[in-house]
């Protein structure tokens, strides 16, 4: 039985940083694709960061490209989501993703998700 459990969020200032983890357990790497996703109220969830399965190749979205950074530790069992010069628009409740096949791009290619954890961003 895949698990996936998000920690790491919580309230800061703009211009300040969170890391988020994702612990995974009962999940095999090979040949998938791992992601985070967020949603904020009223919104779609949206595609933030993606770990493609050759375990090296990233893909960021615009809007967080250059301040966010996802990383994973295969030994730890964890994907991480390194975000710096954080704005009130990153506000939202992030998700992390496992299990990507095919383009990896959509929110239907990830069978396995975690429940989430909230970031807020005052300004």
């Amino acid at each position: 039985q895949v698990q996936l459990v998000e920690s790491g969020g919580g309230s800061v200032q703009a211009g300040g940083s969170l890391r988020l983890s994702c612990a995974v357990s009962g999940y095999t790497y090979w040949g998938y694709c791992m992601a985070w996703f967020r949603q904020a109220p009223g919104k779609e969830r949206e595609r933030v960061a993606i770990m493609f399965s050759d375990f090296y190749s990233t893909k960021y979205e615009d809007s967080v490209k250059d301040r966010f950074t996802i990383s994973q530790d295969q030994a730890k069992n964890t994907l991480y989501l390194q975000m710096n010069s954080l704005k009130p628009e990153d506000t939202a409740m992030y998700y992390c993703a496992a299990g990507g096949r095919a383009g990896c791009l959509r929110r239907d290619e990830y069978p396995y998700w975690g429940q989430g954890t909230q970031v807020t961003v005052s300004s």
